[in-house]
């Protein structure tokens, strides 16, 4: 039995469905920016936030991540205001941040066991981690409002930290950050790439949970452990039976 559970969040845990290309969020989020002052049609604002958010990325700093880098999100929402004269407090690019997340959403919620799952692992004495590909003024939200933030010993995110998975610094840091054992601990995900090829070659175990939103496995599947029918029961009893 392991000591420590790594989780990713969405497609493992959380059931989710954006829609960040159709006409009615950009047509919105141009009137939200236009209220404030900041003049944009639809189509100019999609243009802006795209091309703003690759320089970001462009310029992280090459000594935070080996293969993947992952921007702070509300950067590019604030410098959207800033480009058209408009002065934009960090409060306010997070709640555009909000705001333009919310108005994405087709629909979010937890995949049945979830919590059925967090009680197995506080029972057995283990210890769980999140450690999501996302960005912070999206996901501390969402998993607040899904009522399992708590569930969690820490919530790292990668937008955090400056590099995603599968990248190995984004699992060094968890290891270092907590002094977490590699042999104790399990990453538990739905991405044969980034949560299970990322956490392998971490040296860490994992099991896969094959959900509606994984992707299509093209490679070898490195987990210890397999749940192709995507059923968090199934998981619980491979884990703690």
């Amino acid at each position: 039995m392991y000591k420590n559970y790594i989780f990713d969040l969405y497609g493992t845990l959380v059931d989710i469905s954006t829609n960040e290309w159709k006409s009615s969020l950009w047509k919105n989020m141009s009137v939200i920016y236009s209220m404030h002052g900041a003049m944009y049609t639809p189509a100019e604002l999609k243009k802006a936030y795209y091309a703003y958010l690759r320089e970001q990325v462009a310029n992280i700093p090459a000594e935070k991540y080996s293969t993947n880098p992952e921007p702070q999100i509300e950067y590019t929402f604030q410098r959207m205001f800033t480009e058209k004269g408009i002065d934009c407090p960090m409060t306010l690019a997070k709640e555009t941040g909000l705001v333009f997340r919310a108005l994405s959403l087709n629909y979010i919620k937890l995949y049945d066991g979830v919590h059925e799952l967090f009680d197995a692992i506080h029972q057995n004495g283990g210890k769980a981690y999140l450690l999501s590909n996302a960005q912070r003024i999206f996901t501390e939200p969402e998993i607040r409002m899904l009522g399992i933030y708590d569930e969690f010993e820490d919530v790292i995110i990668s937008s955090d930290v400056g590099c995603a998975k599968p990248d190995i610094k984004f699992y060094q840091h968890i290891l270092a950050k907590h002094n977490l054992n590699p042999k104790e601990s399990i990453m538990i995900g739905n991405d044969y790439i980034t949560d299970i090829q990322g956490s392998f070659n971490a040296g860490i175990d994992s099991l896969y949970l094959h959900t509606n939103i994984s992707p299509e496995i093209k490679d070898e599947l490195l987990a210890k452990y397999k749940v192709m029918s995507g059923d968090i029961f199934e998981a619980i009893h491979i884990l703690f039976h």
